[in-house]
């Protein structure tokens, strides 16, 4: 992998999240920059194996860095998951005369570019776009910081109708797997209880505190749900539950689903995005190969992609604490 670097790839894989776009942006002009060519490839690992490509230059991507979505789109490959797809792929990455390879994404989207390029020995870098915010070895992931606000929107206009019924409201957020959306979300938008997958309430806790809820004078509550807590079989058995045994509540349920991916991107992901893209574009003119681009303490640093796929991104346990303190 010493060749020198003349074009990279660039694909975007996955979930869409706000920031893709400001993420393609910089890695075009940050090739550019350096006098090298940049090439869209377009519907992530589908793409490469139709050889859907693009030469992408700095004109090319103007005015998308305020764009939700992705101008590369995205789609999934059950063909790449067998090794004659990710020849055809590689051939196809050979035959445009791309060197290097970077994929925005999650951690199914870096596990396909190590495959690919322990198989190959093609250069490859990832930079984490997901709203979710679950990826290990970064802070943020690209997307989270603006579903976090379209939560918080969301939330606050949820709380206007609940005060004036007197209501209970469920509202479930993305997180199937991790609840970093519904904690900091529900802190930010002053929940009265928030659900995640890492910390099992159970149904008779959360009956308690909607009682005391009620005794300390809340004549509405708004509990945000993790899609993937699992109290209840799902949010709208989680609500008629409290329903029958709390029936001074009238409860409702909203699942806010995928209005949470779309949206101009925050300035912060913008910005972040901007950084993970220069960092991972130069890290493959060095030499670099198989990490992911993140931040951590609000500094840019590779982790290994191996490490990125295999390792957990903790709930934050402060967060935690300050949510139980102020829903009194």
């Amino acid at each position: 992998m010493g060749k020198a670097i003349k074009r990279i790839g660039v694909l975007t894989s996955g979930g869409d999240a706000p920031g893709m776009n400001a993420a393609i942006r910089a890695i075009v002009r940050t090739c550019s920059y350096h006098e090298i060519e940049c090439m869209g490839i377009f519907r992530g690992f589908q793409g490469l194996l139709d050889g859907d490509f693009e030469v992408l230059g700095p004109r090319d991507v103007n005015y998308i860095i305020n764009k939700g979505g992705t101008i590369l789109k995205t789609a999934r490959c059950k063909d790449f998951r067998n090794p004659e797809g990710r020849k055809l792929a590689y051939n196809n990455l050979k035959s445009a005369e791309i060197d290097a390879l970077i994929v925005i994404g999650g951690d199914g989207s870096f596990t396909g570019a190590m495959v690919l390029s322990k198989e190959f020995d093609i250069p490859v870098m990832g930079i984490p776009g997901t709203i979710d915010n679950d990826i290990h070895g970064t802070s943020h992931t690209i997307g989270f910081d603006t579903a976090l606000n379209t939560v918080v929107d969301a939330v606050d206009k949820i709380r206007d109708t609940a005060s004036s019924h007197k209501r209970l409201f469920f509202v479930e957020v993305m997180g199937r797997d991790a609840g970093h959306i519904a904690l900091n979300a529900g802190i930010g938008a002053g929940a009265e209880e928030i659900l995640i997958p890492e910390e099992n309430m159970g149904l008779e806790r959360l009956l308690d505190s909607l009682k005391k809820s009620k005794k300390s004078g809340k004549s509405s509550s708004i509990v945000l749900v993790a899609e993937g807590e699992r109290i209840g079989k799902n949010v709208f058995e989680l609500g008629e539950y409290v329903e029958e045994n709390l029936p001074e509540y009238e409860v409702r349920v909203s699942v806010l689903g995928h209005m949470q991916r779309g949206g101009a991107p925050s300035c912060f992901d913008r910005v972040l995005a901007s950084r993970l893209s220069v960092k991972a574009v130069e890290s493959l003119l060095e030499g670099k190969s198989n990490f992911m681009v993140g931040l951590l303490n609000d500094q840019v640093a590779l982790t290994p992609l191996e490490q990125a796929v295999k390792g957990h991104s903790p709930i934050d346990k402060e967060l935690l604490r300050v949510s139980d303190i102020i829903t009194i």
